[in-house]
């Protein structure tokens, strides 16, 4: 499968809502906050099978209702478009 060629998390964040660009690196971050800890790991659990058919996986770290999520596409050195359909996907889900 070829992968994405990077765009840089500046120019995916205005298709982003409440995304930022990481401190010292080309990535996206956002903080999810749900009511309760089976909240946050049922919205973790619906985006890793999202992130198994991109073959793309976040970095996050959960606590408790907090999930801190980073994206950026390793091989590709930065933000991708991958990136961008995985950001997307994950504020969907924290909707519902």
């Amino acid at each position: 499968m070829t992968r994405p060629a990077k765009i840089g998390a500046t120019a995916a964040l205005p298709r982003l809502s409440g995304w930022s660009v990481a401190e010292g690196r080309d990535a996206l971050v956002k903080t999810y906050k749900f009511a309760n800890f089976a909240d946050a790991f049922a919205w973790m659990t619906r985006i890793a099978l999202v992130a198994e058919k991109l073959d793309h996986h976040p970095e996050w770290f959960n606590v408790y209702s907090r999930v801190e999520v980073t994206l950026s596409t390793h091989d590709a050195g930065g933000v991708t478009e991958l990136d961008v359909t995985l950001a997307k996907a994950m504020d969907e889900a924290a909707k519902a």
